[in-house]
């Protein structure tokens, strides 16, 4: 098996108010997932690594910026274009869920645990 690009999707904005303190917990709940995913052999991706930055050139003053709707999640639709997978974390987020249905209806895998995720090198071997 090759090595998949696989996008983390789970809460980010969901539930914090746009509290800055909550948005950085969340995303390093998202983040604690990439080294799973790239000691299995894969790349892994979070809509907010490209998003946030984009976001910020534009001029936005932050995530409840009215201009973020026009980013951040046209930003993970774009990225599934790419990926090759999609790892749904735990906890309401309507922008996962919209990854995950967008991921299904393009034929992408979805796995609900990063155990669900093949090892790229034992898949090769």
């Amino acid at each position: 098996m090759e090595s998949k690009l696989i996008l983390i999707a789970g809460p980010y904005r969901s539930g914090t108010g746009d509290d800055p303190v909550l948005l950085d917990r969340n995303l390093r709940r998202l983040e604690e997932a990439a080294w799973p995913i790239f000691r299995k052999g894969h790349v892994p991706m979070i809509g907010e690594w490209v998003a946030l930055p984009v976001l910020s050139s534009a001029g936005a003053a932050g995530i409840a910026d009215p201009l973020a709707d026009e980013v951040v999640y046209p930003t993970a639709h774009r990225l599934l274009q790419h990926c090759d997978a999609v790892l749904r974390l735990p906890g309401d987020s309507r922008g996962a869920d919209l990854d995950v249905a967008i991921a299904r209806e393009r034929g992408i895998p979805v796995y609900a645990s990063i155990d669900e995720i093949p090892d790229a090198a034992a898949a090769a071997a």
